[in-house]
């Protein structure tokens, strides 16, 4: 995929920039012409190659809740009948996340200078919104039902951040007892052994092989500590540096879905993904085509995301989505059966709002079994590390005192 910025004539006669992605310069020009008619300026652009002697540090990020709030916030007050500009501004005035706000700032000045709130969204946060907020607000703009849009995007996220707040409480305790886990190890290989080894060298007695085991480990541990800390830092920034390529974001991808009990949740969460994203831009008022290339853009698995967005290609041929997810098979039996019969009774998107319930609650039951399986599986891990080391001890002291 490629990225173009572009300068086109609406049917109204508006300019309106953007960046699109397409897969090359006749595609996104197809795209560009469906939408606005008149193509005024196209060119893409250039993507900068990751650089790995430097990092991003800092840079402003989206909060997930004020977003949702100023979602919900939108299509209340143009509910009421208030003018677009003076809706962006009182929003503005009253958000306390200052990425927003700024942003806000910027939009509203475009609204009141005649600019359409789809457009200044585009251009002023491309990397900052989803793809798929900007292209309902459009489509909302289109129909007129712009409050309808926002709406829309409020129940979205809110579910999607609803979501991540669960997975945030279940993960505490299990990373709590993990950090605990490794901290008392790392105390007791470079602190607390050395102390009993020590008394127990000057005994001129053969060890047991626990005892020489543990000695051994404790030994490797503080003759190596920096270079574990080093690896502790190094390897998870490899791994982040290689995602960030071509190459290796799509080899993470595929492996993340072959992992057990993680692959699963990978393949749900995509399908979940997938069901509640299709039924939002639907019911907004995008086509097929449209939806489903919006959608491949916000499934957080890339190689799924990728295959996804093959699916444009056999549409434009006249085939159905759901025969063309069925030769794919990158995506759930049930969920690809589902489409299928949603496009026969022309009801594809109240097919796909029953189907992400359904998959919304898989996920969840699949989140919530791996971490019940999790919590026990690192406490028994510590009691087995704990165990060893106090066994280890002991046997050195029988022995000792049957050498005395």
């Amino acid at each position: 995929m490629a990225q173009f910025r572009y300068t086109a004539l609406s049917r109204h006669g508006e300019k309106v920039s953007g960046l699109m992605e397409a897969y090359n310069a006749v595609d996104a020009t197809r795209r560009i012409k469906e939408e606005y008619g008149m193509i005024l300026k196209l060119a893409e652009v250039a993507v900068a190659k990751p650089n790995f002697m430097a990092a991003e540090v800092g840079g402003n990020r989206l909060n997930a809740k004020a977003f949702t709030v100023m979602c919900s916030q939108f299509a209340i007050i143009l509910e009421a009948g208030v003018p677009l500009a003076r809706a962006v501004n009182l929003i503005a005035e009253r958000t306390t996340d200052k990425t927003l706000k700024r942003l806000l700032d910027k939009v509203g000045q475009d609204v009141e200078n005649g600019r359409s709130i789809s457009a200044s969204f585009a251009e002023h946060g491309e990397k900052l919104l989803p793809v798929t907020f900007i292209e309902t607000i459009h489509s909302g703009e289109e129909s007129g039902n712009i409050e309808k849009s926002f709406e829309s995007m409020h129940e979205h996220f809110d579910k999607q951040a609803k979501m991540a707040a669960k997975v945030r409480s279940a993960m505490a305790y299990p990373l709590f007892v993990l950090f605990v886990a490794i901290a008392v190890v790392v105390v007791l290989m470079v602190a607390v052994v050395p102390t009993f080894m020590e008394m127990f060298e000057e005994f001129d007695a053969q060890l047991p092989l626990m005892t020489r085991m543990l000695i051994a480990m404790s030994n490797f541990f503080r003759n190596n500590l920096l270079v574990l800390a080093l690896c502790a830092v190094g390897i998870p920034l490899f791994i982040k540096l290689y995602g960030n390529t071509e190459k290796g974001r799509m080899n993470l991808a595929k492996i993340q879905l072959k992992l057990p009990i993680l692959g699963n949740i990978a393949l749900l969460t995509a399908a979940s993904q997938f069901a509640n994203s299709m039924t939002t831009l639907i019911d907004s008022g995008l086509t097929m085509n449209k939806s489903v290339f919006i959608t491949s853009k916000v499934l957080d698995n890339y190689y799924i995301s990728q295959e996804i967005g093959k699916l444009t290609s056999q549409l434009e041929e006249g085939r159905t989505l759901g025969e063309s997810m069925r030769e794919q098979q990158v995506m759930p039996n049930i969920l690809i059966d589902m489409t299928a019969v949603g496009e026969e009774s022309g009801e594809v998107a109240k097919t796909l709002h029953t189907v992400a319930r359904f998959y919304d609650e898989e996920l969840e039951s699949a989140i919530q079994k791996a971490l019940a399986m999790m919590e026990p599986a690192l406490l028994c891990t510590l009691g087995v590390i704990a165990g060893f080391i106090v066994l280890s001890v002991y046997l050195a002291m029988f022995t000792l005192y049957d050498a005395m």
